[in-house]
C-alpha cells in the first residue's frame, strides 16, 4: 500500500525484513525440535541464532540467480554459519515456512484490527449514549419515514461492529494454524513431532491435514471477514455523507481552521474523509474474490495463489487498519446538529405521523384498508397544497370527529416514538 493510506504498526508486519525474520524463527524452532528428537546434531539452532543476520540485499542477489526466494534465504543464512548450517530445513518444503509465516503475519495483523474495532466501539458507545434521545427523522428509500433518535442510528452501528469483532476473532482462530509436513504433506522426511513443537512455539494449532500447503479455504474466510468489516465501515461513511448534504446538514465531519474544501470554491466543506472510506472499503472488498479463487489449486499444490497473497495479505490488512483508524476519528470529532434534525422532522408538516392517525381510525371501527386509503388521500392533499396533514384532516369532518386533542397530542408526541429506546439500548449495551 502507498504511505498515504498506511500506518506503521501494520506496515512493519509486512516489511520484507520482518518476513525473513519470521522465516528464520520458524527454521530455528524446527531445528530445535529436530535436535530434541536427535534428527540433527545438537547445537545447530544455537549456532544459527548466534551468527545469522538478515541481509535483504544479499537474499535478493542470490534469488536473481536461483529464482527461488526460500532457497536464496537459506543460502544467505547458511553462508554466515559454520558447517552446522547445512542441517537447517531438514526434510522440510518451502511451503512449511511460507504458509506458517503468512498465517503468523495474518494473525498479527488481525490482532491490530481487533484493537481498531475496540476503539470504534468505545467511540460509538459514548456518542450513542450522548445522543440517545436526540430526535431525528428515520428514512426509508431516502424518504422521511417516522421519528427515531440519532443515538439509535449509532447503536445500530455499534451492534454491527460487535458482530464484526466476533467474526474477526473467529477468522483469526481459523487462520492460526501451522504446517511443517514436508513435500505433499505426508511427513515422509520430517517427523510430525517437529510440527507440534513449532506450533507450540508460535501459539498456533497444527493443521490437521495439509497437502503441501495449508488449505486456502481458511484464508478465504479471513479475507471475506475483512470484506464484511469494510462494508460496515462504508455503511457509516455513506450515512455521514448523506446527512452532511447542505439540504440535510444534520451532521458534519470536523473541518479544521485552515482546511480547504475546494481549489475553486472557497465555501466548500466536503465530507472527504467519509468519501475516502467508501473508496478504501471498495478496495478491501475487491480482495475477497481472488482469495476465494485461491481455494481451487491443482492437486497437492500449485503457486497460482502465491502472487495473489503477496498482494492481498499486506494490502487488505493495511488498508482496513487505516480505514478503521480514520473512521474512529471521524466519529469522535463528528459535529452533530440537533436543531437541524428537528427542523428536518418538521419539513413534512406532520405527514410522518400518518401511521399513528391510521391506527387510531382502526380503533374506531374503520378497516385497515379504508384507514390507509383515507390517510393516503389526505397525505397527498397536504403535500399538494403545502399544508399540514392535520389541517387537511380538519377539513374532513367525517374523519376528524374521531380525533380529540388528547389523542392528537399523543400521536404527535415524539416521546411516543422513543418510548422503547431504553429497551433497545439495554439489549445493545448490556
Amino acid at each position: 500500500m502507498i504511505k498515504r493510506y498506511s500506518r506503521k504498526k501494520l506496515t512493519d508486519i509486512w516489511e520484507e525484513k520482518n518476513k525473513y525474520r519470521i522465516w528464520l524463527n520458524i527454521e530455528l524452532a524446527a531445528a530445535e525440535g529436530m535436535e530434541k528428537i536427535k534428527a540433527i546434531p545438537k547445537g545447530v539452532a544455537k549456532a544459527v541464532k548466534s551468527k545469522a543476520k538478515i541481509n535483504v540485499k544479499r537474499i535478493h542477489k542470490i534469488e536473481d540467480k536461483v529464482k527461488h526466494d526460500v532457497i536464496a534465504f537459506l543460502t544467505s543464512i547458511t553462508e554466515q554459519v559454520n558447517s552446522k548450517g547445512k542441517f537447517l530445513h531438514q526434510g522440510m518444503t518451502s511451503s512449511d515456512v511460507l504458509d506458517t509465516c503468512f498465517n503468523i503475519q495474518l494473525v498479527q495483523s488481525g490482532k491490530i484490527l481487533l484493537n481498531d474495532i475496540d476503539e470504534i466501539l468505545k467511540v460509538l458507545k459514548k456518542q450513542a449514549s450522548k445522543h440517545k434521545f436526540t430526535i431525528c427523522i428515520g428514512r426509508s428509500h431516502g424518504m422521511h419515514a417516522e421519528p427515531i433518535t440519532f443515538g439509535l442510528k449509532l447503536a445500530s452501528f455499534y451492534e454491527e461492529f460487535k458482530r464484526n469483532r466476533k467474526r474477526l476473532v473467529q477468522a483469526i482462530t481459523e487462520i492460526s494454524t501451522c504446517a511443517i509436513s514436508g513435500a505433499v504433506g505426508t511427513y515422509a522426511n520430517v517427523d510430525p513431532r517437529i510440527e507440534k513443537y513449532v506450533a507450540k512455539k508460535f501459539k498456533l494449532k497444527i493443521e490437521p491435514i495439509s497437502s503441501q500447503i495449508i488449505p486456502r479455504d481458511r484464508h478465504a474466510y479471513f479475507f471475506s471477514i475483512l470484506g464484511i468489516i469494510a462494508g460496515s465501515v462504508e455503511r457509516i461513511a455513506i450515512e455521514i455523507r448523506h446527512l452532511q448534504k447542505n439540504e440535510v446538514q444534520e451532521v458534519q465531519e470536523f473541518f479544521s481552521k485552515n482546511q480547504k474544501g475546494s481549489s475553486a470554491m472557497p465555501h466548500k466543506t466536503n465530507p472527504i474523509l467519509s468519501e475516502n472510506l467508501t473508496g478504501l472499503s471498495r478496495l478491501v472488498r475487491s480482495y475477497v474474490i481472488p482469495a476465494l479463487e485461491n481455494i481451487s489449486l491443482w492437486h497437492e499444490r500449485d503457486i497460482s495463489h502465491s502472487s495473489v497473497e503477496r498482494n492481498i495479505g499486506p494490502d487488505s490488512t493495511i488498508t482496513l487498519d487505516f480505514a478503521l483508524f480514520r473512521l474512529k476519528n471521524i466519529l469522535k470529532n463528528l459535529n452533530v446538529y440537533p436543531k437541524n434534525m428537528l427542523n428536518n422532522l418538521n419539513l413534512s408538516k406532520g405527514l410522518i405521523f400518518s401511521q399513528g392517525l391510521m391506527l387510531e381510525l382502526t380503533k374506531n371501527g374503520f378497516s385497515k384498508e379504508l384507514s390507509y386509503k383515507l390517510l393516503q388521500k389526505h397525505s397527498t392533499n397536504a403535500r399538494n397544497k403545502n399544508i399540514s396533514l392535520l389541517d387537511s384532516l380538519k377539513s374532513d369532518k367525517k374523519i376528524y370527529r374521531y380525533f380529540d386533542n388528547k389523542k392528537l397530542a399523543k400521536i404527535f408526541d415524539f416521546k411516543y416514538y422513543t418510548r422503547n429506546i431504553g429497551l433497545i439500548f439495554n439489549r445493545v449495551f448490556k
